[in-house]
Parts: C-alpha cells; sequence; structure tokens
C-alpha cells in the first residue's frame, strides 16, 4: 500500500489477543504455555495478523486468571520461563509480528511481597503503598459484587480491593509506587516488547474524599463507575516512558465504562493512551440499529487522526460472539466482515477465527470466579482427540462441535470460517481504504448497515444485511464482490441484493473482462 509508511504500525494491523493458558500445550500438562505459543506462530503469520496481545503469564497464585500478580518481573512457571519469554519476543519479531503484554497497575497479588509488607504493621515502610482505612464505605467491588473493602486482622484497618480481596489496590499517589511501575515497564520494553494493553487502567485514580458514591447502592461496581482525572495524570508519565523507547511502542487501555465520550477522555491531547478498548459493541445485540449507532458515536467522539479506534466483538472477560449471536454460524461469518472492515485497529479473541462457542461448564469445571470460562477453552487444533493437547486433560473442557471445528479441519476447506478470516485479512492488508481509509455510512434500508471507505484511488463499499431476507441495495456503476460472508458470488459483478444474514466487501469493476 502507498502512503502509509509513515504511519504507526499499531494503526495497520489486527492485532490477536492470545489467552495463554488455551492456546497450545507443549508439555502435556494441559495448560497453555509460551512454547506451545512459539510453535503455532507460523499459524498466526499464516492468519494474517499483525500483533498478539498476551493475556497475564506473571507469577500469581491464580485466584483470577492471572491478573492477581505476585511478582511484575518474571514468567509464572505454569507458561515458562524468561527465556521462553524472550525466544517468544525473537520468533515473533522474525515473522514480523508484534508481541504485546498484560500490565496490571491497580492492583497486586495479596501475596506480593509489596503487600505481605505493607499488612506487616502500620508502620512498614510499604504500607501507603496500599490503601488503608479505619472505616470502610459503600464502593462495592466487581467479580463477587461485595464490599470493596476487607478487614485484616493482624494491622487492625480494611484495605481497598475493586476486584477479590486477593487482589488489593495499589496506591499511585505514593511517588514509590509510580517509580516501581515504571520500572515494570522499562524491564519488559528493554526486552523488546512492543507494547502493553493496561488491565482496567481508569481505575488507578480513586476518589481522594473516600465518600460514599449513590450509584453504589444501585448495585454499581466501582470498575464500572470510577473515573477520576488523577488516572490521566498517571498516564501521561506512563505515555512519557513509552515515547523514549523506539519503533512505535504503544500502550492499548481497558477502560471498562460505557461511554464513548469517557473513553475517548483517556487518549489526552494525544498524551496519555495510544488506543483504548470501546465496550458498547462487546454488549451490542445482533441488531442494525445498535451497531449503526456504536458506530456513529465512535466517529463522532474520535474525530481526528490522533484518537485512533478500536474493535472488538469477544474477549476472555464476555462470551463468545458466536454464541451472543445465538450460535448462527451466518451471523459469525457477518460480524467477521463488519470487524475486519471498520475504521480503526480489529481485535480478535482466539478462536473466533474458527466461530467457536462457548464451552459448557458444570460446577465441577468451574474454575473462573466470576463465571467467564465459556469463552476461554482450549483451542482445538486437531480433529480427532485429544485434539491437539497430548498429555493430561486440559484445564477446561473443550467447546462444543471441537472436532469439525477444529483448525485441521477448517484448513481444508476453503469455505470455513477460518478460511474466511485469512481472507479478510489479506484484503485489509492489501487495501489501503480498508486499513486507513475515512469511513462514510451510506443509505440503505434500515435492516442493513452499509458504508464506504477510501483512501485517495482505493475505495471499497461494504454492507451487512442483518435480516432473516434478502434486501436490495442498489448502487450506481458496477461493483465486484471481492468478498462475500458465505462465500458466495465472489468475483462476479454485484446484482444489487444482499443476501439474509450476508456480509459483502465491493470494489470497482476495473475493466470489461471482469463479469
Amino acid at each position: 500500500m502507498s502512503g502509509v509508511h509513515h504511519l504507526p504500525w499499531w494503526k495497520q494491523v489486527v492485532i490477536y489477543q492470545v489467552y495463554p493458558r488455551s492456546f497450545a500445550d507443549a508439555n502435556g500438562d494441559g495448560i497453555g504455555d509460551l512454547p506451545g505459543l512459539i510453535a503455532k506462530l507460523d499459524y498466526l503469520k499464516a492468519l494474517g495478523v499483525g500483533a498478539l496481545w498476551l493475556s497475564p503469564v506473571y507469577p500469581s497464585p491464580m485466584c483470577d486468571a492471572g491478573y492477581d500478580i505476585c511478582d511484575y518481573m518474571d514468567i509464572d512457571p505454569l507458561f515458562g520461563n524468561l527465556a521462553d519469554l524472550d525466544l517468544l519476543i525473537s520468533e515473533a519479531h522474525k515473522r514480523g509480528l508484534k508481541l504485546l503484554m498484560d500490565f496490571v497497575p491497580n492492583h497486586t497479588s495479596d501475596q506480593h511481597p509489596w503487600f505481605i509488607e505493607s499488612r506487616a504493621s502500620r508502620a512498614n515502610s510499604r504500607r501507603d503503598w496500599y490503601i488503608w482505612r479505619d472505616q470502610p464505605n459503600n464502593w462495592r467491588a466487581s467479580i463477587d459484587g461485595g464490599s470493596a473493602w476487607s478487614w485484616d486482622e493482624v494491622s487492625q484497618q480494611y484495605y481497598l480491593h475493586f476486584f477479590l480481596p486477593q487482589q488489593p489496590d495499589l496506591n499511585w499517589h505514593n511517588p514509590r509506587v509510580v517509580e516501581a511501575m515504571h520500572q515494570v515497564l522499562r524491564f519488559w520494553l528493554d526486552r523488546g516488547v512492543d507494547g502493553f494493553r493496561i488491565d482496567v487502567v481508569h481505575c488507578i485514580g480513586k476518589d481522594p474524599t473516600f465518600a460514599d458514591d449513590p450509584r453504589c447502592l444501585a448495585g454499581e461496581t466501582m470498575v464500572r463507575i470510577n473515573d477520576q482525572p488523577y488516572s490521566h495524570e498517571v498516564l501521561r508519565g506512563l505515555r512519557r516512558l513509552v515515547d523514549h523507547y523506539p519503533d512505535d511502542r504503544v500502550l492499548i487501555g481497558e477502560v471498562n465504562i460505557r461511554s464513548t465520550a469517557q473513553v475517548a477522555a483517556y487518549y489526552g491531547a494525544s498524551d496519555e493512551l495510544h488506543m483504548s478498548f470501546n465496550f458498547p459493541p462487546l454488549d451490542a445485540p445482533w441488531d442494525p440499529v445498535v451497531f449503526r449507532l456504536c458506530i456513529r458515536e465512535v466517529k463522532g467522539c474520535f474525530p481526528s487522526h490522533s484518537a485512533w479506534p478500536t474493535w472488538a466483538l469477544s474477549n476472555h472477560d464476555n462470551s463468545r460472539l458466536r454464541s451472543r449471536y445465538g450460535g448462527s454460524l451466518r451471523r459469525t461469518h457477518a460480524a467477521a466482515v463488519l470487524l475486519l472492515t471498520l475504521r480503526g485497529t480489529p481485535f480478535i479473541f482466539q478462536g473466533d477465527e474458527l466461530a467457536l462457542e462457548d464451552t459448557q461448564v458444570t460446577a465441577q469445571t468451574r474454575v473462573d470466579p466470576g463465571g467467564r470460562d465459556g469463552s476461554r477453552a482450549p483451542l482445538p487444533w486437531k480433529i480427532n482427540a485429544p485434539h491437539g493437547w497430548p498429555g493430561k486433560t486440559p484445564w477446561l473442557p473443550f467447546p462444543p462441535d471441537v472436532s469439525t471445528l477444529a483448525v485441521e479441519a477448517q484448513e481444508a476447506i476453503a469455505e470455513s470460517t477460518l478460511g474466511l478470516y485469512r481472507c479478510l485479512l489479506s484484503c485489509r492488508r492489501e487495501s489501503e481504504a480498508l486499513s486507513i481509509g475515512e469511513w462514510e455510512e451510506l443509505p440503505s434500508h434500515p435492516q442493513l448497515l452499509a458504508y464506504r471507505r477510501h483512501s485517495h484511488s482505493d475505495e471499497r463499499i461494504i454492507c451487512i444485511n442483518f435480516d432473516q431476507v434478502e434486501h436490495a441495495f442498489p448502487l450506481a456503476g458496477q461493483w465486484i464482490t471481492q468478498i462475500s460472508s458465505d462465500r458466495q458470488s465472489e468475483k462476479e459483478l454485484f446484482k444489487g441484493t444482499v443476501a439474509a444474514e450476508q456480509a459483502v466487501i465491493l470494489r470497482r469493476r476495473e475493466n470489461h473482462h471482469e463479469q
């Protein structure tokens, strides 16, 4: 593509979320690991993604799937060691893939040496590395929905935790905490990591008055409503640090506030986050009105090229998109076209390229205290059991239709979901319009969502039919169906109709030899 070399890499790629525990197991213990991921890098390269976001692999008691960290500068033996991580960075870079780590700044594990010292006594030098009070307020924690305060019998005070009691919140008003966490970022950046996805970054700042919040009386948790000015000051410090490194290192924030305008504020004046996740599409039902409003809102809140949007339809905390869309393969395929043709950086959650559904979890197989195991099931590589997971039974049951949806099965079928994703990613890479072009909504039937992507002379038109019946979509001029979500009529002249729950990418007919 011409004219895009000056843009940072993170504006031009599709990012793939790797949930390491469920990706690929190299040592046969039933848990995915870094050597397993290294062995599958060629699969990810062939898929066409440009960067990998690695969910936490740090040492942890695993009360919250590794988001309770007891050492920020090491690798949990479950996943390997630092040498494996260094090899992963090297092998990814050899293939032109960037690697992002998950940075969890709001809280540590209660087994972290910092907290062990902090709770030892009120006089301990690390006491104010965390947040302690004599009396709790009404703030509510996420995951279990209970009080955000827990009593510590040893030091006779309450400590704050926006998540589980095993995840005490750090006090970012303490300069020593700031410096310690900056050192964590330097440690990984110096090893060659290309950036970070920052967990619940908006939670870092806390209301300094510690006043009761009336919204908590209605059952809201602080993770959904906490939005304090001090978080922006912290982010500006992180951004200054990262910007001192070469090669466009990136900060991507999880701002788990269901307001696009509030999320946009975390970009600052191009001096805070480079990108932030926008959550309304993750909540959206299969409805053109809802998606149309989501996209319009992003366009309104991110008007300049300095505030670059992101798009995600699944992640490790949410039900898989196919499960949310009623198990429909047609909707899942149409949603893939939508995700990969919007203006911004798309994120694919591992397994969505296989159309996986949530696994069925019972009381006996449940692991996550928040009930989020469904989307975290092991990725099936082989048709036959044990589906590429030799050794111990994997830590969670496989998703439904595991043999049919396995990578091995889908690689043999061009019309499979995997085949569709590979075509979409190739199309996006080769089209300046789709990768970095402008977005313009087009008039259409209410059950259609249609838009134009354009950059210089490159142009594509995308139309998604959310209805269960065919609808007309008349266009001036002659257009070729470059990709269709149901793989029908591709490379043929577009006849002006979009089939039920079908999505199409159209390009102008270039010469009379095309159909």
